[in-house]
């Protein structure tokens, strides 16, 4: 069994006893939806696993997705990310640890970037009376090509004044 598949099968446990224990019954729904977000790794929305499930003929409401999202926060298998006022991103929670976010201010972009130095630091940082479940590390700033693109600009304005 490849390390993939175990951390599957973990999750599906986990959530499987979530449910058990909210006394909430395992739909077809739900399965598929928990599916797709588990292959997912990467960071996702609400709306692109609702658009995937339906290019795969497999239709849900939106409300299911958010439901089934609001189960998987609920059981800690998922965690919310938002970088921006308006978009809300999800991604699995095993996976957050492992690589940081860098944002552009202006333009919005989202990069994942690994760090195993930052990584050593972040994961033996312990807090006095505090168990961390997890945690999130992001910076912002302007990206390279926001900033050529304003250093162009700079330029023909000094140009034509």
């Amino acid at each position: 069994m490849n390390q993939s598949t175990g951390i599957a099968e973990k999750l599906r446990k986990t959530f499987s006893e979530y449910l058990k224990n909210n006394k909430l019954r395992n739909t077809a729904e739900r399965d598929a939806i928990f599916s797709k977000i588990c292959n997912t790794k990467t960071l996702f929305t609400l709306e692109m696993i609702w658009q995937q499930l339906e290019d795969e003929n497999f239709h849900v409401s939106r409300a299911s997705v958010y439901n089934t999202i609001e189960l998987l926060l609920g059981s800690k298998i998922v965690v919310r990310r938002q970088f921006a006022y308006t978009q809300v991103f999800y991604e699995l929670k095993h996976l957050s640890d492992k690589h940081y976010y860098v944002v552009c201010t202006n333009c919005g972009t989202v990069c994942s970037i690994k760090n195993e130095k930052l990584n050593s630091i972040l994961l033996g940082y312990k807090i006095q009376k505090f168990t961390t479940e997890y945690y999130s590390l992001n910076f912002y700033g302007i990206c390279s090509k926001c900033k050529y693109r304003k250093i162009r600009e700079e330029i023909k304005k000094k140009r034509k004044g």
